[in-house]
């Protein structure tokens, strides 16, 4: 029997719907969340990011700016740009938009931005409220994965979860979210492919999350009967875009998969605007 589809436009408007109460509270008491994106030069597929950030901010009624720095700036200045919009009281959450130029410290740069207005949830103190299941600003795409896992209704007490990828923003959150609600994690890496034993870790995966970026590298036939597949990878194949899992034969496999566009991207976007009007609510009731 074929999967049951985890599409996210459903779940993401469901969390929308919830952004627009909360922001209907916030400006009853004179505050419009406004977001701005700090990005250093010009990037195709930055501008495409952007420009979904903006309609969707746009379509709830929140604030989004655009501030773009010379490509040839100097890491101390794009720091200092940072500093200001930690200070102005008008912005009320902040995004460092990637790439930045080579030899800048990412994580360095990511961790002076003001805890409560890190609306990407990348700040080392957010990332600590997550080791402590305190988490109000996480990683959108961990915090996408997490929510189409809940919304399948699987109680996840003594679930075996396998997640491929250990990124910051996706494999080490998720672990932490997951683990949380007493399931049994096991994060591979590449580590585990070169030992050989990624094959039998996703056999035995009841929740099979993959947030490799490597286009079918799970195969179908390795996915348990009656699975949770939650596929983050997306892929460009000739004219068409995959995901990490192959989903085609997984789908015969799975109870539940998010296909690829469509399943963890629209969720992931509404996070985001979650995590703004959140930031805001934080910073009002200061």
């Amino acid at each position: 029997m074929a999967a049951n589809l985890l599409a996210g436009k459903e779940v993401a408007e469901k969390i929308k719907q919830t952004v627009k109460e909360d922001l209907a509270l916030l400006k009853a008491r004179g505050m419009t969340p406004k977001l701005v994106a700090l990005q250093v030069g010009e990037n195709p597929s930055s501008q495409v990011y952007l420009n979904a950030q903006k309609k969707n901010c746009t379509a709830l009624g929140i604030e989004h700016q655009v501030n773009t720095l010379q490509s040839d700036i100097s890491e101390h200045h794009l720091i200092k740009q940072l500093i200001q919009l930690n200070e102005d009281k008008t912005v009320t959450g902040i995004i460092i938009q990637m790439p930045l130029p080579e030899g800048f410290d990412t994580r360095k740069i990511q961790s002076l931005i003001n805890p409560v207005k890190d609306v990407e949830g990348m700040n080392p103190a957010n990332m600590g409220w997550i080791v402590y299941g305190r988490a109000r600003l996480a990683p959108c795409t961990a915090l996408a994965v997490k929510t189409l896992i809940e919304y399948t209704g699987v109680e996840l007490y003594g679930k075996e979860v396998v997640m491929v990828g250990h990124s910051e923003i996706v494999g080490k959150p998720v672990g932490l979210f997951l683990v949380d609600k007493f399931a049994t994690i096991s994060i591979c890496h590449i580590g585990t492919s070169k030992a050989g034993h990624l094959e039998e870790h996703v056999r035995r995966a009841e929740i099979l999350v993959v947030a490799v970026g490597k286009a079918n590298l799970i195969p179908g036939s390795w996915i348990k009967e009656g699975a949770i597949v939650i596929d983050v990878g997306i892929n460009r194949v000739g004219d068409r875009i995959v995901g990490d899992v192959e989903f085609d034969a997984a789908k015969e496999r799975a109870a539940w998969i998010t296909p690829v566009p469509g399943g963890v991207g629209p969720v992931t976007t509404a996070m985001l605007l979650k995590n703004v009007v959140e930031a805001a609510k934080m910073q009002a009731d200061n």
